[in-house]
């Protein structure tokens, strides 16, 4: 279980994140949504340690305080941020890729059921991914958008990070590439994993997920479950928009 309290946070000074209470309860899945500038990457980075020092407020995973940590020994307890812009080493081969994903410094543990090594690892990734299998010894940079986008999921995939935090994993791909994606979250999710997703595609996210949190303008404006939002006038309000259009969320 991931846990926000009263989390306030930003940059020179200026709060971007404000009085946030979050919670991710073990094996649930739960959107976060918001209008463009509300905080929602920054409440990622700040629950992953990459982002701004908290101000007031405090992080725990598993019941435990995180906040003093630093991002490596938050990954290792079990953390997996997947960045928006695809956080792969470009210039590194996809197998390279995947076994700096399982042996490097600042990565987690190995997977439960097949991945006890690298080639476990690499057998689970082709398995979820099977377009790349062709492409492991190809840079990651020569990659699609959405190839590289795969890669980037297969971080949380091939390890056994308790809580995986997604931040808008089908900006630029194809709907067909985004379908997969989604596949592996819903997967990810059947083994157990919590998911915090930020994502455009409203209407594909409230499909795929437990809960709902709306962030206004660095505060939580609404927390639901996703039948509650539906033809509601709460995405009106705060995302300018209906649940089944398309929108930077």
């Amino acid at each position: 279980m991931l846990t926000l309290t009263g989390v306030a946070a930003g940059y020179h000074g200026v709060d971007v994140l404000r009085d946030v209470d979050l919670v991710v309860p073990d094996g649930a899945s739960v959107a976060l949504l918001g209008a463009n500038g509300a905080g929602k990457t920054t409440l990622l980075k700040v629950a992953a340690g990459v982002g701004p020092t908290l101000r007031a407020g405090s992080v725990a995973l598993g019941g435990c305080r995180i906040d003093g940590l630093p991002a490596h020994t938050r990954a290792r307890l079990g953390l997996c941020l997947v960045p928006e812009g695809r956080g792969i080493f470009r210039k590194l081969s996809v197998r390279e890729n995947l076994e700096l994903f399982v042996t490097g410094a600042t990565g987690p543990r190995l997977a439960a059921g097949p991945a006890h090594d690298v080639e476990g690892a690499v057998a689970r990734f082709t398995d979820a991914f099977p377009m790349l299998g062709p492409f492991l010894d190809h840079r990651a940079g020569a990659l699609s958008g959405g190839q590289q986008q795969m890669l980037a999921v297969g971080r949380a995939l091939i390890t056994d990070a308790s809580v995986v935090l997604a931040d808008e994993l089908s900006v630029g791909l194809a709907p067909v590439v985004v379908d997969e994606i989604f596949a592996v979250m819903r997967r990810m999710q059947a083994e157990g994993r919590s998911l915090l997703i930020v994502e455009q595609y409203i209407d594909r996210v409230l499909d795929a997920v437990d809960y709902v949190y709306i962030l206004h303008k660095g505060r939580i404006a609404f927390v639901g479950e996703p039948e509650q939002c539906r033809g509601s006038a709460v995405f009106d309000r705060y995302l300018g928009t209906h649940p089944s259009e398309r929108t930077a969320s």
